[in-house]
């Protein structure tokens, strides 16, 4: 007890970055995700893992507004300022729509690489970070001060970006004309134009061989330390998420049914069952995939 007669007071423990409750999302009759909960700490790399079809791209639509839930709540934490990204309950559901998630500081890549292909590099990741700047399109017509300024902002930091993911020697080339591990990079480049404190990133090793996947776990490693910027995956390359992971949260059927460091994750007989189970179903029917590729 202190000389003044009071207890001690304890301070409040900081609240997650980001902190998914008791969310479930329905089509019609099909359940994508049921009675998901999920926190994500500021700071961490943490990944969803899960067979075909787990809910694990239902999920992210969830977090950036592209789905509204029927129940639940997302809660996204920023300067110890609170915001709802989504509330839903059995006879109300709200979420942000994903240009105001953006703003609130959550990025994202995607399965299926997008970007304007018929731009450069250069240019694609202008675009995203033009976002940060509204000079209006009067004061870009009349050339005002600031217009100029905010321009050679947005030059400036496309090219500080081009350089952190590694493409500054490919600037000036169509986006369409470059590899597929370029692409990826270059999209998470335009993620990161937003300045994000979180990042999702969809699969970001599909598709690459395995020098870019070392490439890409060394690039993820940066962005957290370097960028102060905490991210969550999705990925299928088991090595990659054991190897980059903090926690790894696994669904399946919609529903989490592991959560932990990846060694324990990786040893749970429950986690197991779900991967060689999806394995025998894919094998017997063919290796026919999931209709919507989660």
């Amino acid at each position: 007890m202190s000389d003044t007669g009071h207890e001690p007071r304890h301070a409040a423990p900081t609240p997650p970055l980001l902190a998914v409750r008791a969310v479930t999302l329905r089509f019609g009759g099909l359940t994508s995700l049921n009675d998901v909960n999920l926190t994500v700490e500021r700071g961490a790399i943490q990944a969803v893992i899960g067979p075909n079809g787990a809910g694990k791209t239902s999920l992210f639509n969830c977090l950036t507004g592209v789905y509204t839930p029927q129940l639940g709540s997302i809660e996204f934490t920023s300067d110890g300022v609170t915001t709802q990204l989504v509330t839903g309950t059995e006879r109300r559901r709200r979420s942000k729509k994903p240009h105001m998630v953006s703003r609130i500081g959550v990025a994202r890549t995607f399965q299926n690489i997008r970007l304007f292909a018929a731009l450069s590099a250069f240019d694609n990741v202008k675009i995203a970070a033009e976002t940060r700047h509204r000079t209006g399109p009067v004061g870009a017509m009349l050339h005002l001060p600031n217009a100029q300024a905010n321009d050679r902002a947005t030059d400036e930091r496309t090219e500080d970006l081009l350089d952190f993911v590694g493409l500054e020697g490919v600037a000036d080339e169509l986006a369409s004309s470059l590899s597929y591990g370029v692409q990826r990079r270059l999209e998470i480049a335009r993620a990161l134009a937003t300045d994000p404190q979180l990042l999702l990133l969809d699969e970001p090793a599909a598709g690459t061989n395995p020098t870019e996947k070392r490439e890409l776990e060394q690039l993820i490693r940066r962005i957290n330390a370097e960028r102060d910027i905490t991210v969550l995956l999705i990925e299928h390359d088991m090595r990659l998420v054991m190897s980059i992971a903090d926690r790894v949260t696994v669904l399946n059927f919609g529903k989490v049914i592991a959560h932990g460091r990846p060694a324990q994750v990786q040893q749970d007989p429950v986690v197991v069952e779900a991967y060689l189970g999806s394995a025998d179903e894919t094998e017997a029917e063919g290796g026919e995939e999931a209709d919507r590729g989660d």
